[in-house]
């Protein structure tokens, strides 16, 4: 019964990413079909995904249909360009009535305006019923790893990071401006770190290097770290391997760390690094659990996979920031603006040579419907979901107004320059064009999907004491 109970949560997971890119599929081409509705011209087909249609049917004149490419969907408007090649149609060869450049550029306009329209409407949402906090806003150094970037730069446990490359810092995590999102995002060959030292008359300056992870080559490539980690109250337990150490010494999901070995730790990475460095002796761990006070024994043991980790319990160290932040209600114009500055960002850090930010760090369809998934199934999961489509809306309501042919923003870009010069451009050019396009933008699509799968490939849920810190 719990088997099936499990299957059946899986798909009413999938289910709801499926109805949740559908609903943003469908609200931006929404747009598109509506205007041309009103500017009165033809529309030959309504489609959500792409390629040739898996079904169809014809209502008054238009084909609707579901295509088997799920990577987007179309109006097809004859009248705008020539777009046979990418949406799985036939050249229709009768001449149409043109039509204004004001026509094309309203139909153009209203995808992305339907989509941050959209994107206005889930901020309102959650504006009202709220989202997780997920912010960690101690700026407090707790763990500096031995021999790290950040160790050799002079960055001490209890140091208050206040500064990135003399940008101010409101927190640890969950923000562009806080410390973590500062060391990725951060761009050259060092990073300047301004923290105020206890004893310390000023603010000190300290310099350090960075690292990336390694990762094989059909994974993304890793993101700058300098080995720090936050100070934390406290640390939870969480991620209880199934036939670990941790699942048979009697660990649960929740449990509160008070000591391992007498020892107290108010940073997860230091109680990662305290059981690699015991290695396969009994360790005594105290835990709060509710009301009660246990002492539990487990001792860390070589996982099979993945190879070359260290002795691990098979359970993950949380710091209480990440736990239990409560429930936020931003104001609907701040969860907007915000996303276009995130927008921004990634942009800028992607085309800047001295960032290690690039293409292969953007999400495709298996990557984003990946991240849906598992904020589904994260406590208060549906509201993460709600933030996610402001992000998501807003992201695909800039992009479609980037100048480029087969975007939304290079049909406007065309209807200008035939407004200009007073005639559309010649339609085969333009096909040919839109058409090595399209071809890019597939090649683009499939490379990043790529990355989505690789990064998934050997990292299911981890198999002992990991943490991810900057």
């Amino acid at each position: 019964m719990t088997s099936l109970s499990s299957v059946l949560q899986v798909v009413l997971l999938i289910i709801a990413v499926v109805m949740s890119f559908n609903i943003i599929i469908f609200v931006h081409e929404l747009g598109h079909f509506l205007a041309a509705k009103w500017r009165g011209l033809r529309i030959d087909r309504f489609q959500i995904w792409f390629g040739n249609p898996i079904w169809k049917k014809e209502i008054n004149g238009v084909q609707y249909g579901l295509g088997w490419i799920p990577a987007g969907g179309f109006v097809a408007l004859p009248q705008m360009a020539p777009m046979e090649a990418l949406e799985g149609g036939t050249k229709d060869e009768k001449p149409l009535p043109p039509i204004s450049p004001l026509d094309k550029i309203i139909v153009a306009f209203a995808g992305p305006l339907f989509s941050m329209l959209l994107a206005l409407l889930s901020a309102v949402v959650v504006w009202g019923v709220g989202k997780p906090m997920d912010f960690i806003p101690s700026q407090i150094v707790g763990e500096v790893m031995e021999g790290s970037p950040a160790a050799k730069a002079g960055i001490l446990s209890g140091d208050k990071i206040i500064a990135i490359n003399g940008k101010s810092v409101d927190g640890f995590a969950g923000s562009l401006d806080s410390i973590t999102e500062g060391i990725i995002l951060s761009k050259g060959k060092q990073i300047e770190f301004t923290v105020e030292r206890p004893g310390a008359p000023a603010p000190l300056k300290l310099v350090s290097e960075f690292k990336t992870p390694k990762t094989k080559w059909f994974q993304r490539g890793g993101l700058r770290q300098v080995g720090i980690g936050p100070e934390f109250d406290h640390i939870e337990l969480g991620s209880i391997v199934k036939g670990s150490p941790a699942e048979k010494a009697g660990f649960k999901e929740g449990d509160t760390l008070i000591s391992m070995n007498g020892q107290k730790f108010t940073d997860d990475l230091a109680a990662v690094t305290f059981v690699k460095q015991t290695g396969a002796k009994p360790i005594e761990v105290e835990i709060s659990r509710g009301e009660k006070i246990l002492k539990l024994t487990a001792t860390p043991v070589i996982p099979v996979s993945p190879e070359g980790k260290g002795p691990m319990l098979g359970l993950g160290f949380y710091g209480a920031p990440y736990q239990n932040q409560g429930i936020v209600h931003p104001m609907p114009v701040k969860q907007v603006t915000d996303s276009l500055r995130m927008m921004w960002t990634t942009i800028t850090s992607v085309i800047a040579p001295d960032s290690s930010i690039g293409v292969q760090h953007l999400s495709g369809p298996v990557g984003i419907a990946t991240l849906q998934y598992k904020l589904l199934q994260t406590d208060g999961g549906w509201r993460r979901i709600l933030a996610f489509m402001v992000l998501f809306n807003v992201n695909l309501a800039v992009l479609n107004m980037m100048p480029f042919p087969v975007l939304d923003g290079g049909h406007i870009t065309l209807a200008i320059l035939e407004k200009i010069f007073r005639r559309p451009v010649k339609a085969k050019p333009l096909e040919i064009l839109q058409t090595v396009c399209a071809l890019a933008l597939i090649s683009l699509m499939l490379f990043v999907t790529s990355k989505d799968i690789g990064d998934n490939i050997g990292h299911g849920p981890a198999a002992g004491t990991e943490v991810v810190f900057p």
